[in-house]
């Protein structure tokens, strides 16, 4: 793992970094299910959409922002308002370093700040390492969607994972 990675909330100057590694996650793997690379523009958008209460996080190493992640909200409707989608993407030639692990670890710890109650991802079915990773922090397949994204030619299978983050009891 690489120890020299420093994990910090994104500004704005760091979207053409997490553009830059977004569109590589379309091109060559099922982590999205985006077909079409994103301009700075979309990307922009997108960053703005984020906030206090979903943030995005980056990791940076060397100098250079190398993965990034993110808490999303999982639906405009009030009553899910708990409830947060987690992502995270690492520059390919970084993944293997423990870059996921660390950015999933801290988005995890600032959902439990935020005071989310659950956490939500989605997992394309042979994307191994991924599901491997939400797993080890105690994300638990709750369902599998049949054939419900086409990327690379192949009708995909996605796993939908929740984490619990407090056992629903209100004080």
């Amino acid at each position: 793992m690489k120890s020299d990675v420093i994990i910090r909330h994104a500004v704005s100057t760091d979207v053409p970094s997490i553009t830059e590694i977004y569109n590589e996650a379309i091109l060559t793997t099922t982590a999205t299910f985006d077909t079409e690379t994103k301009s700075s523009a979309d990307m922009e958008r997108w960053f703005a959409s984020h906030g206090e209460r979903h943030p995005v996080l980056v990791a940076e190493s060397e100098r250079q922002v190398v993965g990034w992640a993110s808490l999303t909200r999982w639906s405009a409707r009030p009553a899910y308002d708990e409830t947060a989608e987690t992502a995270f993407y690492v520059k390919a030639e970084w993944r293997g370093e423990g870059i996921g692990r660390q950015l999933k670890a801290a988005t995890i710890d600032e959902a439990r700040r935020l005071g989310f109650h659950s956490l939500v991802a989605r997992v394309a079915k042979g994307s191994d390492e991924s599901l491997h990773l939400n797993q080890s922090f105690g994300f638990e397949i709750v369902g599998t969607f049949k054939q419900v994204g086409r990327k690379f030619g192949k009708l995909l299978d996605v796993h939908m994972l929740q984490k619990m983050l407090d056992d629903g009891t209100v004080e």
